[in-house]
């Protein structure tokens, strides 16, 4: 079969599908959602897909709608007509109708089994005949694939165009269970109630309890079941199995769904399930392969429930083995034991596995950095390289900016910064010693030097270009070219070269495609240069990339972020001016504290819908794995899915390597998703994207309060139900200042929904705030008290295991989370720590998906709790009159006051890893009370710091929160000897006693 020919086929199948047409910009999606392709009109040589539609009258018949839209029927012709009549007798897909199965006969040649598939309780079982080593019984196979999943998503024209596809290919259906509307029948004939309880028991592949059929079967169809007596004896539907673990009676039955062998009657080889399990199936090398791939892009790991969307997205032919023959792949994960590691950070739930990239995939450890000399030149001494710090985030003095892609720097710190003075301290006192006798006389292009470039400053330096009486030379330590007099151009000694050289190169993450605009890096150079700023490693290759922030101010500035900011074009934006009226403005979302989000008629708006529209297109024809979010950072713009359709969104924060909070920029819309969800936009759409300012304007309400502080719930739901996602006017009275009307008349203020929501009982915060249970003062600790004293907890309450800890006198391996001195500071177990950002991630998905609720808020009792864009388990230790509410990290071991609506039920799954934080003391010392000065001195030594403890005693308590141990602290860090803190803490008083 020709290509062109078997193009003809596939289009048929499209159109056939439909009879109301397919739109000429929906074909090509269409026709890739059913074959996995598109078009290749070009190939065919044709300009326009509309060229090449033309050009098949007897395929495609093209007529225009009312509406202008050129429309696309599928011609009519002898082979075709039946299933064109077909198509044309479909009634509407609204309507209720019981499922049967359709049998098909064709072309009888050699079978195997070719699809198995029970993942969302509906049954395709199908027998694909053809010879495989024909090229066009595989392209065929990816057909029926793509027919298949179209089928599982609930494709409503299914029926009709898996019958086409099937009879124009090589292949032979033997049945498939049809969603497609039949005649109605006596609901008192029993094979049409054995045809309805087998499309109920479809929905439900873990099986039905017998008890529930009849009321689950009234819904489904609105007649009542009157034989379900029956229904254990209809072996040839339904298996009847009797749980160990019943959670009613011990009688309790349930009933699945059996797949029976095809009576002979029907001439069909009879429909028999795989022999061997799927989770038993063995994954090709081919799969393994795609898999090492996708985790060659996420080099923090992903997670095991992502790889089926992922493998379909990308990966489209391989996803139906992954998925079809190997449907139960993620219950049994040591079918990738050769592909990759897996990681169950939540033990107690086998279902939430991180798989990452084999060890000989990825390089983990920091690459040296190799001399930044400006020339090649092999008489040069051999200089150690320099090796980036193992943190993510450290301080640099930014000194020379050519572009983005090149900014010089040098690291601040330990061993980088401070070396480099005490050496350069080293080469002044000796150059001025002996530097008379050093004076190199004939100097060579691209040899070190020592330069004396000024009175009080001699630095090392290559040579670049030696003129008649001056040389110019590069700081190798500065970044910076400088031209001396020859005369001050010394012999450099090897004992000034053990230092690496210090200044290094890197590139700003997320602006590559913008590296030498003028713009981009006049801001920059205005924001960074001859500045030291906190730096965070995001890629460490030969040229790390990396996102500078400005930590001076009060709000810290992502430099990355405000140089991409720069690009945008203020003319698409939408300056609001006082004392006007907006119509047709769209509200996109109401924050918690009574703030709304905007969306006005702009030429932004109208050319932002023109990009995503082509961006969808293209994702559709075009999509590849390179797309794929594989280092996210602060500040990054990329896409995300809202509400099916992708949207511009910026990453704003990081929950560990696996969980993200973004906001979508053209709505104003927070949201926490998983990295897999993100994807790159596409580099023919960038810059343009780029320079769209967001078209979500944040806006208050006016004479309603703008303190920032949170609103009542009740005000939040009344508010969102009013406004949210609906047409509305605004009428600003100052900047960002507004008065919001829901109807079309005159501006009448008393009708604003300012007004409206003012009048609202619910907005008197008092009688709010008069429905929770308050205490008068809060609780904080005392010095040298533990923080918690026996609390009874309300019935029912749940609560983690201990945490296991070694025995008295066995070491572990700690960090100090909080520390206010040797009698009370806060552990946590170094080896668990990545538990705890992975259930803080989980936490972080689940919440901030909800809508705030009020709950009753009980003194001692456990609850989740949003502190600092984080979601934490937290102990309640009053509320406050003023309606805040004091509370305890158990995980972190800190106190903090927040607003109450923070306050979440602690759900069980959220339950189940022992609370982290260990309160402790310093052994080796005598507790008491604890001057400033001392706590000063233990808190600079052991706060946020990994250390050893070495258990001296516990003190066990009624709650889990209230153990406490003794502990000796020990510092490994040091090459040279162990420090153990109480000896620290010993001389330190014994020198205080001493000055008394």
């Amino acid at each position: 079969m020709s290509d062109v020919e078997l193009v003809k086929k596939m289009l048929r199948a499209v159109l056939q599908s439909s009879k109301h047409g397919v739109a000429m910009t929906r074909l090509q999606g269409d026709y890739r959602a059913l074959t996995g392709e598109i078009i290749p009109y070009r190939q065919f040589g044709h300009g326009s897909l509309e060229s090449f539609l033309h050009s098949l009258p007897g395929v495609v018949r093209l007529e225009r709608s009312s509406a202008g839209e050129v429309m696309c029927f599928a011609g009519v012709c002898e082979e075709t007509a039946h299933i064109a009549q077909l198509v044309a007798r479909q009634k509407n897909v609204k309507k209720s109708g019981c499922s049967k199965l359709l049998n098909f006969q064709m072309r009888a040649k050699s079978s195997s089994l070719f699809s198995h598939n029970e993942a969302k309780g509906t049954a395709i079982l199908a027998f694909c005949r053809g010879n495989q080593g024909d090229a066009n019984f595989w392209v065929g196979l990816k057909k029926i694939i793509t027919a298949a999943l179209r089928f599982l998503s609930g494709c409503t024209n299914f029926v009709s165009s898996l019958f086409l596809l099937f009879s124009q290919t090589e292949c032979d259906v033997c049945c498939v269970v049809s969603s497609a509307q039949q005649k109605p029948v006596n609901s008192a004939d029993v094979e049409v109630v054995q045809g309805r309880v087998k499309q109920l028991l479809q929905k439900y592949c873990s099986g039905v309890w017998l008890s529930k059929i009849p009321q689950l079967y009234r819904i489904m169809f609105q007649e009542e079941l009157h034989m379900h007596k029956e229904l254990a004896t209809w072996t040839h539907i339904c298996t009847k199995s009797k749980p160990p673990l019943s959670p009613t009676s011990p009688n309790s039955t349930k009933l699945d769904f059996s797949f029976p062998e095809t009576p002979n009657a029907h001439s069909h080889s009879p429909i028999t399930p795989p022999s061997t399990p799927p989770s038993h199936q063995p994954l090709t090398p081919e799969i393994k392969q795609k898999l090492r791939q996708l985790l060659s892009k996420y080099s923090q790991g992903l997670w095991a429930h992502a790889l089926p969307q992922l493998f379909q997205e990308f990966f489209f032919f391989f996803f139906f083995f992954f998925f079809f023959f190997s449907a139960n792949v993620l219950e049994d994960l040591s079918l990738l034991a050769d592909a990759c590691m897996v990681e169950y950070p939540m033990p107690d739930n086998r279902k939430r596995a991180i798989l990452y990239a084999l060890p000989c995939q990825v390089q983990t450890q920091p690459r040296p950095r190799p001399p930044p000399l400006v020339l090649p030149y092999t008489g040069n001494p051999h200089v150690p390289p320099l090796i980036i710090p193992t943190t993510d985030f450290l301080s640099v003095l930014v000194m020379e900016v050519s572009s983005t892609d090149n900014i010089v720097l040098r690291f601040v710190g330990e061993g980088y910064s401070k070396a480099l003075e005490v050496l350069e301290e080293a080469m002044l006192q000796f150059y001025n010693t002996v530097g008379a006798g050093l004076c190199l006389l004939s100097p060579k292009i691209g040899q070190l030097v020592a330069a004396a470039i000024e009175d009080d400053a001699v630095l090392r330096a290559q040579v670049h270009l030696i003129l008649e009486d001056t040389v110019k030379v590069y700081c190798v330590d500065h970044g910076f070219f400088e031209v001396v007099s020859r005369k001050k151009i010394l012999q450099l000694r090897d004992q000034f070269l053990t230092l690496p050289f210090q200044a290094t190169t890197c590139q700003l993450a997320g602006l590559e495609p913008f590296s030498t605009d003028g713009v981009v890096l006049k801001t920059l150079e205005s924001l960074a240069v001859g500045r030291t700023l906190l730096v965070e490693i995001v890629e460490r290759e030969d040229t790390p990339a990396i996102v500078l922030y400005d930590t001076s101010e009060n709000e810290d500035v992502n430099v990355n972020a405000v140089c991409l900011k720069a690009l945008q074009d203020k003319s698409m934006e939408n300056p609001l001016q006082v004392n006007s009226v907006y119509t047709n403005v769209c509200v996109t979302n109401v924050c918690s504290d009574g703030s709304i989000y905007c969306q006005l008629p702009s030429r932004g708006q109208a050319k932002l819908k023109d990009i995503m529209d082509k961006i969808e297109a293209h994702f559709i024809s075009q999509l590849t794995w390179e797309l794929l979010v594989s280092k996210p950072f602060c500040g990054k713009v990329c896409l995300a899915k809202y509400k099916g359709k992708w949207a511009r969104a910026e990453i704003i924060n990081l929950h560990g390597s696996q969980v993200l909070d973004i906001l979508f920029l053209d709505l104003g819309l927070p949201a926490s998703l998983e990295v897999s969800e993100l994807r790159e936009i596409p580099p023919i759409f960038l810059k343009e994207l780029i320079t769209i300012p967001p078209q979500a304007i944040k806006c208050i309400l006016e004479e309603l309060n703008a303190d920032g502080s949170v609103w009542p719930p009740e005000a939040v739901l009344w508010l969102r139900e009013t406004v949210l996602n609906k047409i509305v006017k605004l009428d600003e009275t100052r900047t960002v200042h507004i008065y919001l009307f829901t109807g079309n008349g005159a501006q009448d203020l008393q009708s604003s929904v300012n007004r409206q929501l003012a009048s609202c009982p619910f907005w008197q915060r008092d009688i709010h705030f008069s429905k929770i249970t308050r205490v008068s003062e809060p609780i904080l600790p005392e010095a040298g008290d533990s923080p918690y004293t026996a609390l009874a907890l309300s019935n029912g309450l749940t609560l983690p295991p201990q945490l296991d800890l070694p025995g008295v006198g066995q070491n572990m391996d700690v960090f100090v989370s909080v520390a206010c001195h040797p009698g009370h500071f806060v552990l946590q177990l170094w080896q668990d720590l990545y538990k705890l950002v992975v259930l803080m991630g989980e936490m972080i998905l689940f919440y901030n998906k909800q809508e705030v609720t009020q709950i009753n808020i009980q003194k001692n009792n456990v609850y989740a709790a949003k502190i600092d864009n984080n979601w934490h388990r937290v102990l309640v230790k009053g509320v406050l009159t003023n309606g805040l509410v004091s509370v305890y990290e158990l995980d972190y071991g800190k106190y903090e006051l927040i607003n109450y609506s923070q306050l979440q039920p602690l759900i069980d799954e959220f339950r189940q890893l022992p609370f982290q934080g260990i309160s402790a003391q310093l052994a080796g010392v005598n507790q008491g009370f604890w001057v400033e000065e001392a706590s000063m001195v233990f808190r600079n030594h052991v706060e946020k710091k990994p250390l050893v403890a070495q258990i001296e005693s516990f003190e066990e308590g009624d709650w889990p929160w209230e153990r406490k141990i003794s502990v000796y602290l020990v510092d490994t860090t040091h090459e040279d000897n162990d420090i153990w803190i109480h000896n620290i803490m010993v001389e330190f008083l014994d020198e205080i006693n001493r000055a008394a």
